[in-house]
């Protein structure tokens, strides 16, 4: 028996729907951008010109939720890591807002460099459960307007899993489609193998952002998919109710996935969203908090009812330094979404709100994945593991390490192992020179670092791939000048 978690019921789920369709059709949403405004006023949106926002019906919801696919791949450059949506068991992404590293040979906190997202893409590929990298930070010796292009191309370098980021500015859309067609072998077969999706951010309360819309509405003729992320924080950007704020978010959710529906139609879109909450004393944005976990799990109960695959961020932690605190927040915001069976969780590798990477914390937020999976999985009741003739062999006060059954089960996967826990006796602990987790995943991360790539692209491939990057680097500032 498979263990399942919710916190919307049915009829909770439908308030909030209706909550959330009350704030489209009577608050309405700022859509800077003259194309999206004409699309939703002839498609039946009132607009108010002047102030830029459009009263979304429910109508145009209703028809945008039938265009949108239910099912999609998600393309990888090596295809065994091709990610099918809905996914059977929750997979793993990181999360792209991060701007500092904990510097792995020094342990000091410092401002991240493109170095940075290769190496966090290498540890990235060994994660089993990780399937889609979302490059983790904002490098500081990368030009701001090339940043975009240059993280994306790193990424194809380094790891052979699906990419995805932002496109915050319509001048990045040609170099990323090229990249896309250099791997895929052609526009049509990028267009078909969809290498590359996107994180398209709202901003909160009910506004989109100008560069960003108009970056994803061309990127989208490229039939590319499109994660919607509405962000708001109950208290600041977001009303402080957990249901309003979960109404806020998903009418900010609705009014992107219409637009985009709009502009091309059947587009893939992921149902997502990125909540927390407000420190009160500081006013700062809250990821660790189990108010941000159970916003979570009930969007994906939203998602659930619309029939789109879900991607939710999770596995966070408002932690500034490895230890107790960030593995404590980071199961109370995976396992809840894990037991809703979220397809994808992103947010592995980072402390400080999503701020901070950490190599070590990506192998060790592997294992937390790793751990919750087991944990929804559940107990398996079949014949199969039906052991009566085991217990009858044995008999009272007998052992049962020696029965054929016991060395077998033992290599299954209704055991798990987690290679980065000591389970050791103390003297034996001791003996091996008192490590914890921490030194466990250093280790490690040393090791990956130290081999080869795993998966590497063709050379002349990666040449063309560097190619696009350069150039990127040189023109797109002069196009921003």
């Amino acid at each position: 028996m498979k263990i399942r978690s919710r916190v919307l019921s049915e009829e909770e789920i439908l308030r909030i729907h209706k909550d959330s369709i009350r704030i489209l059709e009577e608050v309405g949403v700022k859509f800077p951008n003259e194309t999206a405004l004409a699309l939703l006023e002839n498609k039946g949106a009132k607009v108010n010109w002047d102030s830029q926002v459009a009263y979304i019906p429910e109508s145009m919801v209703s028809e945008a939720l039938k265009t949108a696919p239910k099912t999609f791949v998600l393309g990888a450059r090596n295809r065994e890591m091709d990610v099918t949506l809905p996914t059977p068991h929750t997979i793993y992404n990181m999360d792209g807002s991060g701007v500092n590293t904990l510097d792995f040979e020094t342990g000091a906190r410092r401002a991240s460099i493109l170095q940075d997202i290769a190496d966090s893409a290498r540890i990235f590929e060994e994660i089993e459960l990780c399937n889609i990298f979302w490059p983790p930070l904002s490098p500081n010796d990368v030009p701001t307007e090339a940043g975009g292009v240059v993280r994306t191309g790193v990424s194809f370098i380094n790891t052979s899993k699906h990419i995805m980021d932002e496109v915050k500015v319509k001048s990045e859309v040609p170099y990323l489609i090229e990249m896309c067609k250099v791997l895929a072998g052609g526009l049509e077969e990028a267009k078909e193998r969809m290498l590359y999706s996107v994180t398209y951010c709202t901003v909160a309360p009910l506004c989109h952002d100008d560069a960003m819309l108009e970056a994803t509405l061309e990127l989208s003729k490229f039939k590319a998919p499109i994660l919607v992320y509405p962000m708001p924080a109950c208290g600041t950007t977001g009303p402080a109710s957990l249901r309003s704020n979960i109404a806020l978010a998903n009418a900010e959710a609705l009014s992107s996935i219409v637009i985009f529906q709009l502009m091309s139609p059947g587009i893939p879109i992921l149902y997502g969203t990125a909540q927390g909450v407000v420190n009160v004393r500081s006013g700062m944005f809250l990821e660790g908090a189990v108010e941000t976990a159970l916003q979570m799990t009930a969007m994906s109960d939203l998602g659930k009812y619309y029939g789109l695959p879900i991607m939710n961020a999770g596995c966070l932690t408002d932690a500034k330094a490895l230890g107790m605190q960030a593995v404590m927040e980071k199961v109370l915001t995976t396992l809840p979404l894990v037991l809703a069976e979220v397809d994808v969780i992103q947010g592995i590798g980072l402390i400080e709100s999503s701020m901070t990477l950490s190599l070590e914390q990506m192998l060790i937020d592997g294992e937390i994945a790793n751990l919750c999976k087991r944990m929804k999985d559940g107990v398996d009741v079949s014949d199969d593991k039906d052991f009566f003739d085991d217990i009858k062999a044995v008999g009272p006060g007998g052992h049962f390490l020696k029965q054929k059954n016991t060395r077998a089960a033992f290599r299954t996967d209704e055991f798990t192992h987690a290679p980065l826990c000591d389970r050791n006796s103390y003297d034996s602990w001791v003996a091996l020179g008192r490590k914890d987790m921490i030194d466990h995943a250093r280790e490690k991360v040393r090791a990956i670092l130290d081999s080869e790539i795993k998966n590497p692209l063709p050379e002349q491939t990666e040449k063309q791939i560097r190619e696009i990057m350069e150039e990127a680097e040189r023109k797109l500032p002069e196009d921003h000048g």
